[in-house]
């Protein structure tokens, strides 16, 4: 293949900025290596040993969050989950910005919520963080694609795999690629 003509991208010019990570690179090599063994190999009911992992490498975590050994995020120090909130199998926070869960959200199986793109109109291919919100009460439902600087309201639901690339009003029904509103979520009173 020729390398000949007009370029648009140059992945030899392409670097990660300063600080970009958020922790020095011996601290993310030994997260990934914490996540492969200690985290992931622990047994399903071992909640609290992972919340405690998670904490350890600046995770902020609510109480009694339930996330399961298979998931994986990048970066533990950019994400915050809030209380009672569960995280499904093989879910990917792609964290290389921040990335915030409310409080008895869910975030299903194999749902990616990702943090960061590049600008594929500079030929550096700089990346770009830009943080993910699930509100409080909000259902990420299974394979659901969250892109990058996207929120989704309180108590919204995001039916299997949508695709989300604008914000979603609270209590919304969305679904499809693109996920579109398709109905609103009925609220319960407090009793």
């Amino acid at each position: 293949m020729s390398d000949e003509g007009p370029r648009v991208q140059d992945l030899g010019r392409f670097r990660v900025p300063p600080g970009f990570r958020g922790r020095p690179a011996i601290v993310v090599a030994l997260w990934e290596i914490v996540q492969a063994t200690l985290f992931g190999c622990s047994p399903h009911p071992c909640f609290a040993w992972r919340r405690a992992l998670l904490r350890l490498f600046g995770a902020k975590i609510g109480p009694g969050v339930l996330v399961r050994n298979s998931a994986r995020i990048t970066y533990p120090w950019k994400v915050e989950i809030g209380a009672r909130a569960w995280i499904g199998d093989h879910a990917e926070l792609y964290s290389l910005g921040p990335i915030r869960i409310g409080s008895d959200a869910v975030v299903s199986q194999r749902a990616y919520l990702c943090a960061a793109t590049h600008d594929y109109r500079r030929v550096d291919f700089p990346q770009e963080a830009r943080g993910v919100e699930i509100g409080a009460e909000a259902w990420i439902a299974t394979d659901v694609f969250v892109g990058p600087g996207v929120k989704i309201g309180r108590g919204a639901v995001i039916g299997a795999r949508s695709s989300v690339f604008a914000d979603i009003p609270a209590y919304a029904i969305a679904m499809g690629s693109p996920a579109k509103v398709t109905g609103k979520r009925e609220t319960i009173p407090n009793s």
